[in-house]
């Protein structure tokens, strides 16, 4: 039985503002398998926020090799400096919105939604040059209902 329980709510902008965006955390635990996944999602979006300015859902995937399901220090390292990359291209421009982050059961995965498809790669490509090649996947796909982070969202348990 899989089971996404909320555990801590993150402010990710200034204290006060009313348009912040607020991170949740969520941990996710298969009593069969004896393992966890840990999601970081978008809870509350800034203030007037249109998710119809992007249709396209596209996912990072990073696989890694772990006796426990989580990643070694050092490839959680190289996954936070690609994200660190991604974020200022990506996000700046209002080109795609990070809305999910799991990690576990040997893979961490990023999902976005983006403005274009064929726009993905030539941004992602920006944000990484000059870095060691990342061993990610890349998954797009439309979604303009949003209905991969509504379908998590209606999991979680508040």
């Amino acid at each position: 039985m899989i089971q996404i329980l909320l555990l801590l709510l993150l402010p990710m902008a200034s204290m006060g503002h009313a348009d912040a965006q607020v991170w949740g955390t969520a941990t996710s635990t298969n009593s069969n398998q004896h393992s966890s996944i840990v999601y970081r999602y978008l809870k509350d979006f800034a203030k007037g926020f249109d998710q119809t300015t992007r249709p396209d859902r596209f996912t990072l995937v990073w696989k890694y090799k772990s006796s426990n399901g989580m990643p070694a220090r050092k490839d959680r390292e190289r996954m936070d400096e690609m994200e660190a990359l991604l974020g200022p291209v990506l996000e700046t421009d209002g080109f795609a919105t990070l809305v999910l982050v799991s990690t576990g059961q040997g893979q961490r995965e990023w999902t976005y939604y983006a403005q274009a498809e064929k726009d993905v790669l030539p941004h992602l490509n920006k944000a990484l040059s000059g870095k060691a090649r990342y061993p990610i996947e890349i998954h797009t796909e439309a979604d303009p209902q949003w209905r991969t982070y509504r379908k998590f969202r209606a999991r979680v348990k508040e």
